[in-house]
């Protein structure tokens, strides 16, 4: 049962085949008896999923299931908000929380009738790009497991690559759904900035952060995002905007689709092995009717520099609610408040979190904000630009994911710059809005790697479209349920 996909168990479900708590009590076995191997996990929710599903089961005997995802299997990063479940974010901080609400993201899969399976790991605060970050330890590829997974959802990309799950929420700030995805052989999207509440999803950098599925398929992207999407009184950056069905439009024809192939993602500098998987994709979306044509963006390598102002500045605001007096960790027997706030943040935040909260800091700081964050913000705006110019000509801009198949563990985290460089051609999106997604495209070194689509705003229908097409006539998603037990 484990190697079905969300669209499968919807089938298998409504014909019969098996009831959610056969599946449930099957993925949770599967859990328990695997994932000692990839540490994908954080919490596990055997107890409450048992209950989902059963009242699932219940719904759907009485026809009461008036939606179609009632009683499919999922999980949630640990970066979401859960009433009554451990909330950690991969912090210290965070270990003893107890959440007292849910994020809009689970209240939606809940009204869904989603069952959740337990909370993944995540790099702490979702800063990194490579899952070694949390305090619960590293997350380990399941097609090497002495490799990194990709960060900061690599356990949300590692359950569903190890069929522990299939399908699982993810955020993305700077490339943290798009990456791992890649590296572990997945499909991950992030949707258009506002168009997924962020209510409830615990803040790294407020006008990056942006929730998403990751999944084994376009089609069953499609189906996690028609829950996820949708306007939140609660958050003030979300969309009011339609939301569609997005998986209406999966089968149309890509007939005169017209792709955009950055001359900046095509240089010298992209892994030659990956260029000639994409140059395969891209033959491809022509043989489907696709026309593809070069462009420019021209402001493509000041994407990552601005980006680690940007970021760094807001995650310096949003994390310094964490003081240890209203929640989460504080330090033993301070001696007075400077005392407190020293030690309790020392003890419970990370090297990585640490290091971002100083450049921040800085970066915010007088006589620093103008040479830094404010130049930064401009630079942002150029690179937007550059976009809404490439799609007065394309409608969707294709290229690499990732610059390399996914690393050894400990390979890079001594050089934060190589680290930081991992997220070179997915952080444009975050910092322009706009929707991207990665696709199994290849498999370099024995390692997946993954091709990136990028869309216009609110174009996620286009993206989900061409991507379902692709997976259609290949079958690279389907290598993953081949290197899983």
């Amino acid at each position: 049962m484990h190697h079905n996909s969300i669209a499968d168990i919807i089938r298998g479900l409504n014909a019969k085949d098996f009831s959610s708590k056969e599946l449930t009590i099957h993925l949770l076995n599967r859990i328990e008896q695997y994932d000692s191997q990839y540490n994908s996990f954080i919490t596990v929710t055997r107890e409450q999923a048992l209950a989902a599903a059963e009242a699932a089961d219940k719904l759907r005997m009485q026809g009461n299931d008036n939606h179609l995802f009632c009683g499919v299997p999922i999980a949630h990063k640990d970066i979401f908000c859960t009433e009554g479940i451990r909330t950690s974010c991969g912090s210290k901080m965070l270990d003893n929380f107890i959440s007292p609400y849910d994020a809009s993201v689970v209240t939606r899969f809940k009204q869904a009738g989603a069952v959740l399976l337990g909370k993944t790991n995540m790099d702490e605060f979702a800063m990194g790009s490579s899952n070694e970050n949390s305090y619960y330890g590293p997350v380990k590829n399941p097609w090497d497991t002495t490799r990194v997974p990709g960060g900061s959802s690599g356990g949300s990309a590692a359950a569903v690559a190890a069929l522990l799950t299939p399908g699982a929420t993810a955020t993305d700030t700077g490339g943290s759904i798009r990456q791992p995805a890649a590296l572990c052989g997945v499909t991950g999207l992030k949707p258009t900035y506002g168009r997924v509440s962020r209510f409830g999803m615990i803040a790294f950098a407020s006008s990056l952060d942006q929730g998403g599925p990751i999944t084994r398929s376009a089609e069953d992207a499609a189906i996690m995002l028609g829950v996820m999407a949708g306007y939140d009184p609660k958050d003030s950056t979300s969309i009011n905007e339609p939301v569609p069905d997005y998986t209406a439009t999966l089968t149309d024809s890509l007939q005169g689709l017209k792709i955009g192939l950055p001359n900046e993602y095509f240089s010298k500098a992209l892994n030659p092995e990956i260029e000639s998987a994409l140059q395969l994709a891209i033959k491809e979306f022509e043989t489907m009717g696709a026309k593809v044509q070069p462009i420019g963006l021209p402001h493509t390598d000041l994407a990552v520099p601005a980006y680690y102002v940007i970021a760094p500045a807001e995650c310096s605001a949003n994390l310094s609610r964490y003081d240890g007096v209203r929640y989460g960790y504080r330090c033993s027997e301070p001696k007075n408040l400077e005392d407190l706030y020293t030690r309790s943040r020392g003890e419970a935040f990370g090297i990585e979190v640490k290091r971002r909260i100083l450049v921040g800091t800085y970066a915010l700081s007088a006589g620093y904000y103008d040479a830094y964050y404010s130049k930064a913000q401009k630079i942002r705006r150029l690179i937007k630009q550059d976009f809404v110019e490439a799609f007065k000509s394309v409608d969707i801009i294709l290229g690499p994911t990732a610059p390399s198949p996914a690393f050894s563990i400990n390979a890079k985290n001594k050089d934060p710059i190589e680290m930081y460089l991992e997220d070179i051609y997915t952080i444009s999106a975050n910092l322009a809005g706009l929707p991207g997604m990665s696709i199994p495209v290849g498999i370099v070194n024995n390692m997946p790697i993954g091709m990136q689509l990028i869309g216009n705003y609110f174009q996620e229908s286009q993206l989900l479209n061409a991507a379902h097409q692709f997976q259609l006539a290949t079958d690279w998603h389907l290598k993953t349920t081949q290197i899983a037990a």
